[in-house]
């Protein structure tokens, strides 16, 4: 495991470690503090644990995908800022409400156990940056006061409180993107800025809208009670259920294209499941390479429809295996399938990728030739999948013949990628 790795993984059970740490530190601070509150405090925090707890169960997928959900963390954002109690009493402690955010998600997670698997490292990840929020509302000092004293003495300049609960919330948005992004950088062996960069654009506009929900729902406590809860709520609702409207439709789209892949398996032009091996191994390169999500999608999707080309094939190739073709069938086996892919036109960007899959890397090194990352991958995963699949040589001499090629057929970093790759699939194996 290469250094870079092993920084991300130990990051990974660092964060894991202290989310765990937050529930139970902010568990025992809060204890003596839960036995003296008014049962008025009590009702409201038990009402926002039951909407954190329930708001986990609705989730939605982003690009990356990873699961947010947004619903609770509207809600554990608005509960962070939000004073609960009448004018004049001491405010809620940082602990306390920490505390019920931690507990809302640990219940919300195991209720997700029932229906699907949860990941427990996530679950801390949120946690911990969940914790971020009331931390900075209500526990730091801003010239000899809290953010929620601060509130109390801004009675009438009601604009201030907006700023700062919308500024609290972007802050604890960012340090949960962070953590997030680092714990599927150590998840999926990625490289973690690449990975926070993907967090941040796929998730930043979602991350905005929910610190913006936050403070609505704070500021709506102070003149509507809880009834801000359910009433800003809503909107995040009849959201979650376009985005999932929105899922199903790209899960039948990446189905769709699943079952185009297949046709030269059922049709005996390729061995079975050569298309999915070959986007298996192109996206896990492509991410070992710090390819952004949007190119992962496009890589996958090339990599599935790679030798569609060879419907229009007179005599299959020997199974399948277009890298031991003539350079010149591998070119209008490439082009016949990006002409194919064209044709729906939607897939553009994909079929500019097959079509320059079989293009030599010299082209590149000698003549200066722009030819896209993706396809100088599928180039390789092919490759490698035809030489050491089902009918092939093995794994060792697939790679020997690969190297022969190296610099002159393959790109040399993609070759590189590769055998890490392989590397930690054999280590995982081996597990």
């Amino acid at each position: 495991m290469t250094r870079r790795w092993r920084g991300a993984a130990v990051l990974s059970a660092v964060i894991a470690l202290v989310g765990a740490s937050v529930v139970l530190v902010s568990t025992a601070l809060a204890a003596p503090e839960l036995k003296v509150l008014s049962s008025a405090v009590v009702g409201r925090l038990a009402l926002f644990f039951v909407v954190i707890s329930l708001g986990e169960l609705a989730r939605v997928t982003i690009l990356t995908g990873r699961e947010s959900a947004p619903m609770s963390t509207a809600a554990a954002l608005g509960l962070a800022t939000s004073t609960l109690i009448d004018p004049g009493d001491a405010p809620v402690s940082s602990a306390v409400i920490t505390c019920t955010i931690s507990w809302a998600m640990l219940v919300g997670a195991i209720l997700r156990r029932t229906r699907t698997r949860a990941q427990w490292g996530d679950t801390m990840a949120r946690i911990a940056g969940a914790a971020m929020a009331p931390l900075l509302y209500r526990w730091v000092e801003y010239d000899g006061r809290t953010l929620v004293e601060w509130q109390q003495v801004w009675e009438h300049k009601r604009w201030l409180v907006a700023l700062a609960m919308v500024a609290v919330g972007g802050v604890a948005m960012a340090v949960d993107l962070i953590l997030e992004a680092t714990m599927r950088a150590g998840r999926q062996d990625a490289p973690l800025l690449r990975s926070i960069a993907d967090e941040f654009r796929s998730a930043g506009g979602l991350a905005t809208a929910l610190a913006t929900s936050g403070a609505l729902i704070s500021l709506g406590e102070y003149a509507l009670g809880m009834l801000a809860l359910p009433l800003f709520l809503f909107p995040l609702a009849l959201t979650y259920f376009a985005v999932q409207r929105f899922a199903s439709i790209r899960r039948t789209y990446r189905q769709t294209i699943g079952a185009l892949s297949s046709l030269t398996d059922v049709a005996g032009y390729t061995t079975d499941a050569h298309g999915s091996r070959v986007a298996e191994l192109s996206t896990a390169i492509g991410r070992d390479l710090g390819m952004s999500a949007n190119d992962l999608t496009d890589l996958e999707y090339a990599a599935l429809l790679h030798d569609l080309g060879q419907v229009g094939l007179r005599e299959p190739i020997p199974h399948g295996a277009t890298v031991m073709a003539a350079p010149a069938d591998q070119r209008r086996i490439a082009l016949d399938g990006a002409e194919i892919v064209r044709t729906t036109g939607v897939l553009d960007e994909v079929a500019a990728v097959l079509e320059a899959q079989t293009t030599p890397y010299r082209q590149v090194r000698e003549f200066g030739q722009d030819l896209p990352l993706s396809s100088r991958i599928i180039k390789v995963a092919n490759a490698y999948d035809d030489l050491a699949g089902p009918d092939g040589i093995g794994d060792e001499r697939a790679m020997e013949r690969i190297h022969l090629g190296l610099g002159y057929e393959y790109d040399p970093r993609v070759v590189e990628s590769l055998s890490r790759v392989l590397a930690r699939r054999r280590r995982t194996s081996g597990n």
